[in-house]
């Protein structure tokens, strides 16, 4: 026979559930509740329970053995007293017939008198039932019930408490929740900042909303330029063209930061870097020159495997000037890392009056590198406003300061002379 249920018993057990209690371990609070329940009405035995779909649950006993927790639902009274919503008294459960064949009648000694008042919450869910039992027939004062309607009222303040808890662990739960996700956020946006803009730059705009713009007095700039590229980009299918650049780029990206240079743009095929305005010292030169060479011999490398896999070969023309610079960041909404100066220009001179496959400097560039470098004198060659600037061809290390024959790989000797000069960025390798 099935056991009887609440009028609301799909809700009542969500609201159950929702504070899991049900196999929750001992407390107190509930211990004390039955104890004093059992006292002030004279009884022997009383409990809390709770009523699932299954069973009958003690959340805390008197005056029962510590291993007495459940029941089946359908043998217990308490389901009775959660389908009504008052107190339940049955003065001798025997000469009940709806518990004359209760299990707890059959019991040695057998349970006679009961007391239950159902668990009610705000909502109007009965959860469960604070009880009395006795083995003898018996009845309780008025003052009695009163008390032990009062004492209900304490478990549920005690459920009340408990349901506020899991909201607050919940409500904590999802704010770290938030909180982690806005880091995330926050982690996301800054690297990208860092990818749009150089470190320090990104740091500055991070700490204070603006960038301030910085004159510096020396600082060298690396021009590089695809030889052909607009017949290349009218002869090439755009995904292969792109794909082109990108390889081309991020080959360049990798040399310049290990080099210490930042790239400032690229234009279509054009490709701009400098250093020595973030960091500067007395070595952005020789980084510069150190990078081209480097340049150079990857885009060779690149070169061969593009010819040898049918690809458009990509050749560079490299121009550096070393001079003052005014840098900032323009624009508030797609912001960029930027250059001006009439070293600027001249860095551009250098690429443009440069040749495919060859690195042109100028002669502030050759006069601060070339105890290092072979440099090979082009003479004066005139620019805009009949002003002539003399060039050289930066060829590579010179032997003495080099450890592999295409002169682009440095020695001890170079490393020594170059952290004399003041810097350490380089190493053994």
């Amino acid at each position: 026979m099935p056991s009887p249920a609440a009028a609301n018993e799909t809700e009542r057990l969500a609201a159950l559930h929702a504070l899991d209690i049900v196999d929750s371990a001992p407390e107190s609070a509930y211990d004390e509740i039955t104890q004093l329940a059992a006292q002030i009405c004279g009884c022997p035995v009383s409990y809390i329970s709770f009523i699932d779909d299954e069973r009958r649950w003690l959340k805390a006993r008197y005056g029962l053995p510590a291993e007495v927790t459940d029941a089946p639902r359908a043998s217990a009274v308490c389901t009775t007293t959660i389908c009504g919503a008052e107190l339940l008294v049955v003065p001798d459960l025997k000469s009940d017939p709806r518990f004359e064949n209760s299990p707890m009648v059959m019991l040695t000694p057998p349970c006679r008198f009961y007391c239950g008042m159902p668990l009610i919450t705000d909502e109007g869910y009965a959860l469960g039932t604070l009880c009395v039992m006795d083995f003898e027939p018996r009845r309780l004062s008025f003052e009695q019930t009163e008390a032990l309607r009062m004492l209900s009222r304490q478990v549920l303040a005690q459920l009340e408490l408990r349901r506020k808890l899991i909201e607050y662990g919940r409500t904590i739960r999802d704010m770290e929740q938030a909180r982690l996700e806005a880091a995330a956020e926050r982690a996301r946006a800054e690297d990208l900042l860092r990818n749009v803009l150089p470190a320090p730059i990104a740091d500055e705009l991070r700490r204070s909303g603006r960038v301030r713009p910085r004159y510096t007095r020396s600082a060298t700039i690396l021009f590089a330029d695809i030889q052909g590229f607009t017949l290349l980009a009218e002869r090439t299918e755009p995904a292969r063209l792109i794909n082109l650049l990108d390889r081309c780029f991020s080959t360049l990206d990798e040399i310049g930061a290990r080099h210490g240079l930042e790239k400032v743009k690229t234009m279509g095929d054009a490709y701009m870097a400098v250093a020595g305005v973030l960091s500067p010292d007395r070595r952005h030169p020789i980084d510069v020159c150190l990078a081209a060479l480097e340049m150079r011999v990857r885009l060779d490398h690149l070169e061969a495997q593009g010819q040898a896999s049918g690809d458009q070969a990509l050749q560079l023309r490299i121009g550096i000037h070393t001079g003052p610079v005014i840098s900032g960041v323009v624009g508030n909404r797609r912001m960029t890392f930027d250059i001006w100066g009439d070293a600027v220009n001249t860095a551009w001179f250098m690429e443009a009056f440069g040749v495919v496959g060859r690195i042109n400097v100028s002669e502030t560039v050759a006069g601060h590198v070339n105890g290092l470098f072979e440099l090979e004198p082009r003479g004066p060659i005139e620019a805009k406003h009949h002003r002539a600037h003399e060039m050289f061809f930066l060829n590579g290390l010179k032997k003495e300061c080099s450890r592999n024959s295409d002169g682009h790989l440095p020695n001890d000797y170079f490393l020594a002379e170059y952290n004399r000069i003041g810097g350490s960025r380089l190493g053994p390798n």
